[in-house]
């Protein structure tokens, strides 16, 4: 069975991570997401939080399974077995970062391999820091994420049931 571990911090989910999911789901035997529990990036979800709003929208996908985690990405990977981390990218600028990334985990374990996937170009722009920044003041950017994360956000800031 080919495992690939999506990692990321997911505060919280978009559609865009979710069209890197469903695209991973067709690559891999078992897609599992890893949710960062990255307490120096202050996030606005808890783990559980983040892992329970991902959850709702993996139902039906047995072969995706979710995840909080602490630690380093590839002691992860080699706990379950996994032979590849996928990483999306939505722009060139976030190359450089990923293969950093990549590298420093390719040397801590050669034997994970990293695969980038990229979103439909309708999410490219669409990041969890962006979302949250226009949530502030406005609740309308309902295409970018998820029924269950725009209630959760609305809760979070405050904003009158729409």
């Amino acid at each position: 069975m080919k495992k690939g571990i999506y990692p990321g911090s997911f505060d919280p989910i978009t559609n865009g991570h979710l069209d890197v999911i469903n695209r991973a789901r067709h690559i891999f035997d078992k897609v599992v997401v890893a949710v960062a529990r990255n307490a120096s990036k202050q996030p606005l979800f808890t783990p559980e939080e983040r892992v329970e709003l991902i959850r709702e929208n993996l139902v039906g996908r047995p072969n995706i399974e979710v995840l909080a985690f602490d630690g380093l990405i590839v002691d992860l990977a080699k706990r379950e077995k996994a032979v590849a981390l996928i990483r999306g990218l939505r722009a060139v600028s976030d190359f450089e970062h990923e293969f950093q990334m990549a590298q420093m985990n390719r040397h801590l374990d050669e034997t994970v391999e990293t695969i980038f996937l990229m979103p439909n170009e309708q999410f490219f722009f669409t990041s969890s820091n962006l979302v949250k920044q226009v949530f502030k003041f406005t609740d309308r950017e309902r295409h970018l994420i998820p029924p269950n994360v725009h209630a959760a956000l609305s809760r979070k800031f405050g904003h009158p049931k729409s």
